[in-house]
């Protein structure tokens, strides 16, 4: 029998204005929907599904824009639809086609995907575009880091990273490492400490992408601003789609007052709030 308590709600895409913008030799279609500050939401794996468009609308009822670059995937697909089969073959050909892109690195240690310095491009077009103090960043699951990686730059003002799962934490130092450079790391580490940058990081504790050594580097390198929420198993939503709960904003949310996921979605809210809109 299905848990009767709300799970994240989906959203429609066609209701997002489509375009396409190209930096640093890379081109990708963008989604954008809203007024005001922009916030930049990367997909989890494998593409951009409804759960991932439903947490956009979020943004949008926030009093943002909600910017959505397609960068792996099928835009709009639902990857829990279908026979186990083509669930399963959806997930292999995007890990696939990412692991040959040259714009991801996804088993590097201590280094940033090229695609970073086409979302920082991309930033600063939308904050061009829609105003405000500066720009959100929310990455999740496999751009999870990137988030990280985009706060070197100013303009990047509320970064959430939402189970950051890369790399794969195969080895210890994977484990204790994340997609990111040392020296972008410093550089976060030096806005963390002058500026007051907040980085929010969210996980569920016993989630085999995200190890818990991940969240302990993150708070060594960045100290007091490295802001951790670490959810239990037992506060994802039942009917999760995962053997173990991963995905805190969208697939695992138990989306009603008084859940911890919900706080958790709360505050990566209240964060674009008072640091975009206050």
């Amino acid at each position: 029998m299905a848990d009767p308590r709300a799970r994240a709600p989906e959203g429609d895409l066609s209701t997002y204005e489509k375009v396409s913008f190209t930096a640093d030799g890379m081109t990708h279609d963008v989604y954008r929907k809203g007024t005001g500050p922009a916030v930049l939401v990367m997909t989890e794996m494998p593409g951009m599904s409804p759960l991932v468009v439903g947490f956009g609308d979020r943004i949008v009822a926030l009093g943002c824009t909600a910017v959505l670059p397609d960068l792996f995937g099928q835009a709009g697909r639902d990857p829990e639809a279908g026979s186990k089969l083509s669930q399963a073959g959806y997930v292999v050909s995007t890990f696939t086609s990412i692991c040959i892109s040259r714009e991801f690195t996804a088993f590097a240690l201590g280094k940033a995907s090229p695609i970073v310095t086409w979302l920082r491009a991309l930033a600063h077009q939308e904050h061009e575009r829609a105003g405000g103090p500066g720009v959100g960043a929310v990455g999740m699951c496999f751009t999870g880091g990137f988030a990280l990686a985009m706060a070197v730059d100013p303009l990047v003002i509320a970064p959430v990273l939402s189970q950051p799962s890369n790399p794969i934490g195969i080895t210890k130092s994977r484990k204790h490492s994340i997609d990111a450079s040392e020296a972008d790391i410093e550089i976060v580490r030096g806005r963390c400490v002058n500026e007051g940058l907040q980085v929010l990081g969210l996980r569920f504790e016993g989630d085999p992408f995200v190890p818990k050594e991940r969240f302990e580097y993150l708070r060594d390198r960045l100290g007091d601003g490295f802001v951790s929420v670490e959810l239990t198993q037992a506060d994802g939503h039942p009917d999760s789609p995962l053997a173990k709960h991963h995905s805190v904003l969208t697939g695992d949310l138990i989306d009603e007052p008084g859940e911890p996921t919900r706080a958790a979605l709360d505050q990566v809210l209240e964060l674009f709030r008072t640091k975009l809109l206050v």
